[in-house]
């Protein structure tokens, strides 16, 4: 048995270190006692919580290891010293180092009391609220008048005196073995046939959980990465964001926005202060972690992009808003740049870092009793194993974005069209619930406005023409045929002005766009929808009255809210939701026509609620040992967002969750299982009869006579490969062996560009319209290709 003894006080004689280095030598056959000192240590200072000094890691990493503590303590002024004290907050204020862990105290005193006020004083202190150490009843040993209790070789003199500590110890014993044999057999590490160990395990292969495994590997773990999505379509949310990155240059001047953006809801100033803290190193992090020699600034190098500066900041009615950036790996915007740098630091660590694919997690693996993560059950090849974490997991799945029962349950609608990934459908918040972790922030999530309606399960279409889509002889109506908002007012992430705040508008379950003949002709000549069958989504009637019956709605509702309209108009102002006068014009004469609209969804912030270390925390605020979470399940934004943080969030707590689920800790013992056993599980790696990892060395594509490959990397989804038939000077056939694009958007452009470039005998030809991503990845392999062909 391991033991960490604690000198109570920094006096170079101090008779409460020669108590314990007594017990040292006296009980060595019955324990390892290691003797501890807290001279060395700083006072406490809530300041350096951010980056502990290197003596408290160093304690931290000793009294986690231990099996239990043994404090000496004197007392000074009826009390304990101060130096004790304050390594007691070292330990409590935000590791909980002491929690759970058996205590033994003692102490030595000059007078005849022998240190009763303070032994008092400190079990008071160790049963403290986020201290709540385990303290040995009764067995109070007191050494009064220690300055004559010992011998010339520091030996206790009194046989009674070394009989009641010998009875005391060996009790302190007891309560630890007590303490670590009380957990029922059921659900126990011995019950569980593990098919794979590693140090850590990441669930989620997004920006947070890429980031997550990456810096846990960088610590020396062994970790695997899983991901629900099948290869190719891994990367959440990440993926298909506009990969632009919060950043910032004051500290107090971004604290200061950002707690306005919470208002007036509350967050923990910690979890504020970390946040904060590390966008202001964003630019650091960028050429230190990603090797971007100068990330690209918005603000700085980004002039013409009005649409970027709409963001930098996104509230700027906010003092300190003026310190906020965004940054970029390049000059260039949802083309999933950021997102292929995050995966290509996972790629570069496959020795520490393994990766599945389509393999959702379906457990978590709980101690019953301290109510720790043991490990995780994951559906991996359609075969459900038991994966052990020694060290910690890390939640990292994403929203809820494609659950639309959580969606009627969270946010009150009826259903939101995805703008993101498709696979994160709220799996981390059961799993989190399963082991008991508090939940926040559930009923906030963010929008772009409105889309084309769109059957369940596709992705939505990001609306970049909005406005333009909106202004003149049109407006939307809700499901009872009136308009209720701004069609024409620039959302901030899907929210506008309400009231003094922001707000998304209410949902509505049918909403429709409501326009003219003109307004028909100003949208089919200025293509601002991103689909080629415009005509065929619309309703159409002669008159108002028989569009309104074909919407299910009152006859006379659409007649009503247009007379409103027009009136508005006409008096250029208008009363109900202030849209600009020039964005307005009164209807025509029929025909009229209405175009089936869905507020979108780009992301939830809901999840389990974490601290600043990235742990999981369970209804009491307590931490749930060895889990972790980091990304939007459970972001940190609880009111009105800022563009750029989830992806700046990624990439803070991911770190912060990686490095400490990477912590080595101390050995889950449960019932029936020999410390021999949790031993070996303490220095095992990732171990395996058979499973290996998704990501391996690619088998080599073929090429016959008059053929070439060629590659690129600059589509939405991983690396796209063709293979190219050149001869008489003329593209003979084109061959797409390899892609992952997106299915509903992405693959369009792989099916139509070949075609066209066999009849053009060209790789220049012009981007399929809402595939321009997609589009340019094939035309760069092509050019590739066809650059080898010519060279000949």
């Amino acid at each position: 048995m391991k033991l960490v003894a604690i000198v109570g006080n920094n006096n170079r004689r101090s008779y409460n270190r020669y108590l314990l280095q007594y017990m040292q030598q006296h009980f060595v056959s019955q324990a390892e006692i290691e003797l501890q000192e807290i001279g060395q240590l700083p006072l406490f200072n809530e300041d350096l919580l951010k980056d502990f000094p290197t003596t408290v890691k160093s304690l931290i990493a000793k009294v986690e290891a231990a099996d239990g503590l043994i404090i000496a303590t004197p007392e000074y002024d009826h009390s304990m010293p101060a130096a004790l004290k304050s390594m007691l907050e070292w330990l409590s204020a935000s590791y909980h180092t002491l929690r759970k862990k058996p205590i033994m105290i003692v102490g030595a005193s000059f007078g005849a009391q022998g240190t009763v006020r303070a032994q008092m004083d400190l079990r008071h202190v160790l049963d403290a609220p986020g201290v709540e150490a385990y303290v040995l009843p009764g067995n109070e040993f007191m050494l009064p008048h220690c300055q004559s209790a010992f011998n010339d070789k520091l030996q206790l003199k009194d046989p009674k005196t070394v009989v009641f500590l010998e009875t005391c110890f060996n009790n302190f014993l007891q309560y630890i073995e007590l303490l670590s044999n009380k957990r029922p057999a059921k659900n126990s590490l011995a019950d569980y046939n593990w098919d794979a160990t590693y140090d850590v395990i990441v669930l989620g292969f997004g920006g947070a959980g890429a980031t997550a495994a990456r810096f846990a590997a960088d610590a020396g773990a062994k970790v695997l990465l899983v991901d629900a999505a099948p290869e190719g379509h891994e990367g959440g949310n990440t993926r298909y964001a506009g990969q632009v990155i919060g950043s910032a240059t004051d500290f107090d001047q971004m604290k200061s926005y950002y707690q306005q953006l919470t208002y007036p809801l509350e967050l923990n100033e910690e979890i504020i202060d970390a946040y904060v803290e590390g966008m202001t190193k964003m630019p650091t992090y960028f050429k230190q972690f990603l090797n971007v020699k100068e990330p690209y600034s918005v603000k700085a190098h980004w002039q013409e992009t009005s649409m970027l500066h709409g963001m930098v900041p996104e509230y700027p009615e906010y003092s300190g808003s003026k310190a906020y950036d965004l940054l970029l790996v390049h000059q260039g915007t949802f083309d999933s740049a950021f997102w292929k740098n995050l995966r290509q630091q996972v790629l570069q660590r496959q020795k520490q870092i393994d990766v599945w694919f389509s393999s959702p997690a379906k457990h978590l693996l709980q101690d019953p009793v301290t109510q720790t993560i043991l490990g995780v059950e994951i559906d991996h090849q359609h075969v459900p194993l038991k994966i052990q974490a020694l060290n910690g997991v890390v939640l990292a799945t994403g929203g809820f974005e494609n659950n639309q029962q959580m969606i009627q349950d969270y946010l009150a609608a009826e259903s939101l069209v995805p703008l993101g990934t498709l696979y994160n459908k709220g799996a981390g918040i059961h799993l989190a619930q399963e082991v008991g972790a508090d939940l926040w922030h559930m009923h906030n999530y963010e929008s772009l406005g409105l889309t084309l309606k769109m059957p369940t399960g596709k992705r939505g279409r990001i609306l970049f023409a909005w406005t333009d889509l909106a202004s003149g002889s049109a407006f939307v109506i809700g499901d009872d045929g009136n308009r209720y908002f701004n069609e024409t007012e620039p959302n901030r992430h899907g929210h506008l002005a309400s009231h003094g705040t922001w707000r998304i508008p209410v949902h509505n379950v049918h909403p429709y766009l409501i326009f003219d003949q003109q307004k028909f002709t100003d949208l089919q000549t200025a293509k601002l929808l991103p689909v080629d069958n415009f005509a065929d989504l619309l309703i159409k009637a002669d008159n108002l009255e028989d569009l309104a019956q074909l919407l299910h709605l009152p006859t006379n509702s659409l007649v009503k809210t247009n007379q409103l309209f027009d009136h508005f108009v006409d008096q250029n102002c208008d009363d109900q939701f202030q849209r600009q006068p020039e964005t307005m014009r009164k209807l025509t004469a029929g025909p009229y026509y209405a175009l089936a609209l869905q507020q979108t969804m780009l992301n939830t912030q809901g999840g389990p609620r974490r601290n600043v270390r990235s742990e999981v925390l369970n209804s009491a605020g307590q931490p749930i040992p060895h889990l972790y979470s980091a990304g939007e399940l459970g972001g940190c934004s609880a009111n009105l967002y800022q563009g750029g943080n989830n992806l700046a969030e990624c990439l803070i707590f991911g770190k912060i969750a990686g490095e400490n689920a990477a912590r080595a800790k101390q050995p889950t013992m449960t019932a029936n299982q020999p410390a021999s056993e949790s031993n070996t599980q303490l220095n095992s790696s990732a171990t395996s009869f058979s499973l290996k990892s998704d990501i391996t060395k690619e088998a080599g594509f073929t090429t016959g006579t008059n053929q070439y490959l060629g590659r690129s990397n600059a589509g939405m989804g991983n690396e796209v490969i063709v293979r190219v038939t050149y001869s008489n000077q003329k593209i003979q056939n084109i061959e797409i062996l390899k892609q992952s694009e997106s299915g509903d958007i992405g693959l369009k452009a792989l099916r139509e560009l070949p075609q066209k470039m066999i009849a053009g005998n060209t790789a220049d030809v012009d981007v399929v319209s809402g595939a321009t991503v997609s589009s340019h990845a094939l035309i760069q392999a092509v050019k590739q290709a066809l650059a080898k062909a010519t060279a000949k």
